[in-house]
C-alpha cells in the first residue's frame, strides 16, 4: 500500500492509498514517501483546506466499513463546508440512532477528507472526536471552517 506522510497545522498525517482510492488517514508519521499521483493530489488538496483555499475535497476514496458506517460516512460528506449537523439530525437522515451515528463517526477511517468534525452533539454540545488529538483538533477544525468561533 503506497503511503505518503507530511507535516499539517494538526501534526503530522499520513494518507494511505490502495487500489487507486484513499482508504485511510491518520494522526501520525509513519514516514511514507510514495508520490503516487493520488497521493501527492490528497496532499495538495489537504494543504489547500488548511489554507482555507479549498472547501470541498475531490478524491476517490475507499472507506470500507459496514453498510451503516457508509451510510453515516455519506451523510457526513454532504454536510457542506462551515456547517454542522449534529447526531440525531444524521440518524433521521439514515433512519438510525444518535448514538449508533456517534460510534460509525469514531471510526471513520478518512478523517477531515471524510468531515465527521462537522458532526456535533445537541444543544451546541462539540461531541467527541477520534482524529488527531481529539476534541481539540476537532474545535480547530471547525474554527478553520468559521462554523465555531475561535
Amino acid at each position: 500500500m503506497p503511503t505518503l506522510s507530511f507535516p499539517s497545522p494538526l501534526g503530522s498525517l499520513t494518507l494511505i492509498e490502495t487500489d487507486g482510492a484513499i482508504t485511510q488517514l491518520h494522526w501520525t508519521d509513519q514516514g511514507g514517501k510514495d508520490g503516487t499521483p493520488l497521493l501527492l493530489e490528497a496532499r495538495r488538496q489537504l494543504d489547500a483546506y488548511f489554507s482555507r483555499q479549498l472547501r470541498e475535497f475531490d478524491l476517490p476514496l475507499d472507506p470500507g466499513g459496514t453498510n451503516f458506517q457508509r451510510s453515516v460516512w455519506d451523510a457526513m460528506d454532504r454536510i457542506p463546508y462551515g456547517q454542522t449537523r449534529t447526531y440525531g439530525e444524521i440518524a433521521k437522515q439514515i433512519d438510525g440512532i444518535p448514538r449508533a451515528v456517534g460510534v460509525a463517526c469514531g471510526e471513520n477511517p478518512i478523517a477531515i477528507i471524510l468531515p465527521c468534525h462537522r458532526v456535533v452533539a445537541a444543544g451546541g454540545r462539540t461531541g467527541g472526536y477520534s482524529g488527531g488529538n481529539g476534541v481539540p483538533h476537532k474545535l480547530q477544525l471547525l474554527v478553520l471552517e468559521g462554523s465555531l468561533l475561535a
